[in-house]
């Protein structure tokens, strides 16, 4: 056993544990005989760093992988990276324009070899900040989503999707994002709120009778207009329902019909229909009988006016990019004399997240997966409970957008991501196939077949991460060992994006869910509750985090705050006070080792005959069966709490501090045990400096990763001596309380009245005797009793007994002034009154002015602020953050000033 250094030096433990436990493949699934036990990471991009939401949502993984292993369970966290189409082809094209090259001018086959090449030099970087967080991934099985493997995987599904009848090729509106060239996902679009205007129109009838006027925020679109709507229920417009609209600018006629999108009560009630570059227009226009096909497209890739179907947009448009033509038409719009007005709006915009450019709804060509139908078992997965989620709160916002799910476009205008496996024909007959031969086969001999340049969506790669990184499909169809996996932490904000399409991915490639419970937390906030942003300033660096307080802080704080999805205001003092919890950790620890306490030999509790060592031994059975339940229903922050306050208070505070000078072999036995069982229970949420202890408390035959879970076992439990301790507890808490409350010096001593009745005050000769079982329960505890408590007698007023804490000798009480021997505080516990005899001790008049005085300024500064926050006013005009504070200083000032009436009262 070697000795505890004296300071506890987190950054060189880390880093020394994490290398060891890699490097001996301890987090390798090598338990064939045990049962499986699966989690996967939400693989985050190459392109990525580790921010405090990773942390978080990598913490809590860890914590159950860790608690499965220590189990005995064949425990494997899969891990790895998604290749992140957009964002990684963004980093690489931006590199190489430092190189004054373009991917246009390299080509495809060379582009993509250069994203490989910085894959491999640059890729890493979250992987290796992931072990700083002290994740035990299965690393020697790393996975990517673009690797040989799981391409395979990615490539089967998407040919049984096509051949079920369940992928197929659509012409429709999607995200498009000029920059990039390419569809984007809803999750990649960021809506931001812009000054911008509101132009009125005022569209001609073309039988010249007259105009109706409609409203837009992008007049450029009506070169592409199709309809006018109209409300079915708005009388105003009855008589010109069918007719036609003849269009500035183009000429051209276009028919005025009815839908419920359009809102009598907004605007004029009439709203133009651009049905191929907006997403209620395209619903709009099918509804009208508009076929996809024929629905007018005003933009090329690049969001410039090119030349509509019926070739009537004027040629000085043509080439314009959209917000050129936007003031062209405008001005053509007033020259021609239907401009009506201009009004200043606020508009909802899209965003590129990555790009940064404005999206246009577009029309383009796409393969589109059927999610209404593969939806249908996804949602019965979770409505019979296959699936639990956690917190079940958000079954309703699962069931709401699967119910109302849309046809889901797979298919993105990039070089970097999954080939789709599709080749064309000349004739435009289109074969799916597994490779180039099999749709040759397909096609017959002869057929020049040119394969989809498009790529996939990297969410449709990532849906078949928790099986298709497990080696699926299998020889012979057969599931891979460790699937289905056993939970998913996710964050909320990728319930549709990931966790439902993973659902569906699931049951309809294997048959079985994916996982059995989804784990959704929430946000990681700042100190005030506000979202972080880079904008804002208020981001936090994990990593900074970690330098500065070490990687078990964070951790622990993460999890202490996680309570079933509620967001997390992350407070850096969390974090430095739970790193002040693992020195005092350490300090116990050599404490423990300076008085011959060590590791124990095994995980029954040892013989004890102690009364606090029995106690010791039934508060860790209870805090074991505690974690395991709160473990078992995910409740990440009870668990921490649990072992938090058994650590700290029961064994760092009172059971070291109870044992000190009576250290025997019995109880560094007891001692050594419970240390032990801290160690392991401690682990999964602080695994550096547990291990590090585990190792240098005893002789271990195995590292503590690989230690095995304690066991709650009631039969070591002795209810009395439990029940003796847990008094002593409260009674020296409330001496002490008491004696600070006062100002009694530290080191002063006093005796200890004892009264049996819980009346406030004491009247001679009315009290009835104390119960002999107290009597004989203090001179069990006597010692403990006068020295936590620095009493040096006990004094069980009218029964003629006084004992000696020291000595245990009964003493003679027929002495005068014992009625003023009993002015002091008064401490009720149950049905017993204990009185601290303070005269000589203290000034007790002065010490009650004193008391009085403190007491009426918090009282005054209470009700000053009470006032405040009374005044509708200041609630309503004041900053919410100042708000807060004041209602927290209210609360602050209200419990002083209760506090200070309690002492007050004890004085009598």
């Amino acid at each position: 056993m070697s000795e505890l250094p004296k300071t506890f030096d987190p950054a060189e433990i880390e880093a020394r544990w994490y290398a060891r436990w890699e490097g001996e493949g301890l987090f390798r699934p090598d338990r064939p005989d045990a049962d499986p036990w699966t989690i996967v990471i939400p693989p985050p991009n190459v392109t990525g760093s580790l921010h405090i939401g990773h942390a978080l949502d990598v913490t809590l993984q860890d914590i159950l992988t860790r608690h499965a292993r220590l189990k005995g369970k064949d425990a494997l966290w899969v891990v790895g990276t998604d290749h992140a189409g957009i964002a990684t082809q963004m980093v690489v094209e931006r590199n190489l324009a430092r190189e004054n090259v373009t991917r246009a001018s390299l080509g495809r086959e060379a582009f993509t070899q250069r994203v490989w090449e910085w894959k491999a030099e640059s890729g890493g970087q979250i992987t290796r900040q992931l072990r700083r967080l002290g994740a035990s991934c299965d690393w020697a099985n790393e996975r990517f989503t673009m690797d040989d493997g799981f391409s395979r995987a990615v490539i089967e599904a998407f040919v049984r999707l096509h051949e079920a009848g369940l992928l197929y090729r659509d012409k429709r509106l999607v995200n498009w994002d000029p920059h990039f060239r390419t569809a984007i996902s809803d999750l990649e679009v960021e809506t931001r709120e812009v000054q911008g205007k509101f132009w009125h129109l005022a569209y001609p009838l073309a039988d010249g009778s007259g105009h109706i006027s409609v409203a837009t925020t992008r007049p450029e679109t009506m070169l592409a207009d199709m309809a006018v709507a109209v409300n079915p229920s708005d009388d105003r417009y009855t008589h010109l329902v069918g007719k036609q609209i003849r269009l500035p600018i183009t000429g051209r006629l276009i028919p005025i019909v009815t839908d419920e999108h359009a809102d009598p009560e907004l605007g004029s009630g009439a709203v133009k229909i651009t049905p191929g570059h907006d997403f209620n227009d395209f619903e709009v226009g099918r509804r009208a009988g508009i076929e996809a096909r024929d629905m007018l497209n005003m933009l090329d890739a690049d969001a410039r006016i090119i030349q509509t179907a019926d070739g009537l947009v004027p040629d000085t448009l043509i080439g314009l990019d959209r917000f050129e033509a936007r003031k062209a038409v405008v001005a053509q719009l007033e020259a021609e004399g239907t401009l009506e007005r201009v009004e200043d709006r606020v508009i909802q915009t899209p965003y590129g997240d990555r790009s940064g450019v404005v999206i246009e709804p577009w029309l383009t060509d796409q393969w589109y997966v059927d999610a209404k139908t593969l939806a249908g078992p996804a949602i019965e997965a979770v409505r019979s409970g296959t699936i639990k989620v956690v917190p079940e709160s958000w079954t309703k916002t699962y069931y709401n957008w699967m119910e109302n799910i849309q046809p889901w476009c797979v298919s993105r205008q990039l070089w970097w991501g999954h080939r789709i496996p599709a080749w064309f024909a000349e004739d435009g007959r289109v074969f799916v196939a597994r490779d180039e031969a099999q749709a040759q086969a397909q096609a017959g001999d002869g057929v020049a077949l040119t394969r989809d340049p498009d790529v996939l969506d990297t969410w449709f790669s990532s849906a078949l991460w928790p099986f298709g990184t497990l080696g699926w499909p299998e020889e012979g169809g057969k599931l891979p060992r460790h699937y289905p996996n056993d939970v998913l932490i996710s964050g909320f904000d990728i319930l549709f994006f990931w966790d439902a399409r993973m659902i569906m991915q699931g049951l309809q490639m294997t048959g079985e869910v994916p996982f059995r419970t989804l784990y959704l937390h929430g946000l990681v906030r700042d100190a005030t509750g506000a979202k972080m942003s880079k904008s804002k300033g208020n981001t936090v660096d994990p990593l900074g985090l970690i330098d500065r307080y070490g990687a078990d802080a964070l951790r622990f704080t993460l999890a202490a705050m996680e309570s079933q999805g509620r967001d997390i205001k992350l407070d850096e003092k969390r974090v430095e006070g739970y790193r002040n919890f693992a020195t005092k950790l350490w300090n116990a620890s050599r404490f423990a080792q300076a008085n011959g306490i060590g590791g124990s030999s095994g995980r029954e509790p040892p013989a004890a005959t102690g009364i606090v060592n029995q106690w010791i031994v039934a508060e860790t059975q209870a805090t074991v069966h505690r974690m395991d339940l709160a473990i078992a229903d995910l409740r990440f922050d009870e668990a921490a709490n649990t072992i938090y306050q058994f650590a700290w208070s029961r064994f760092c505070d009172w059971y070291l501090e109870l044992i000190k000078g009576a250290v025997d072999e019995e109880t560094r036995a007891v001692a050594g045990w419970v240390l032990d069982q801290i160690l392991v229970m401690l682990h999964p949420f602080m695994p550096f400096v547990t291990e590090e202890l585990w190792g240098l408390l005893g002789t271990r035959k195995t590292p503590l990763i690989t230690a095995d879970w304690p066991m709650a076992d009631a039969r070591a439990i002795d209810p009395a001596a439990s029940a003796d301790v847990k008094w002593l507890i409260r009674l020296v808490e409330e001496v002490r309380a008491a004696r600070t409350e006062v100002n009694v010096p530290p080191a002063a001593r006093t005796e200890l009245m004892v009264l049996a009745t819980a009346r406030a005050g004491y009247t001679a000769g009315s009290a009835p005797p104390v119960p002999r079982d107290l009597i004989a329960r203090i001179e069990r505890l006597r010692l403990p009793l006068r020295r936590l408590a620095r009493v040096d007698r006990a004094i069980f007023l009218n029964m003629g007994i006084e004992i000696d804490l020291e000595t245990g000798e009964h003493l003679d009480v027929s002495r005068d002034g014992q009625g003023e021997r009993t002015l002091g505080p008064q401490i009720v516990i149950d049905d017993m009154t204990f009185i601290l005899p303070l005269e000589g001790v203290i000034d007790v008049g002065a010490e009650r002015d004193r008391l009085a005085k403190a007491l009426a300024a918090a009282a005054k500064e209470r009700d000053a602020l009470a006032g405040r926050l009374g005044n509708a006013s200041f609630v309503e005009r004041a900053k919410p953050e100042a708000v807060e504070k004041a209602r927290a200083d209210h609360d602050a000032r209200a419990a002083e000033a209760e506090r200070l009436e309690a002492a007050l009262a004890r004085l009598g």
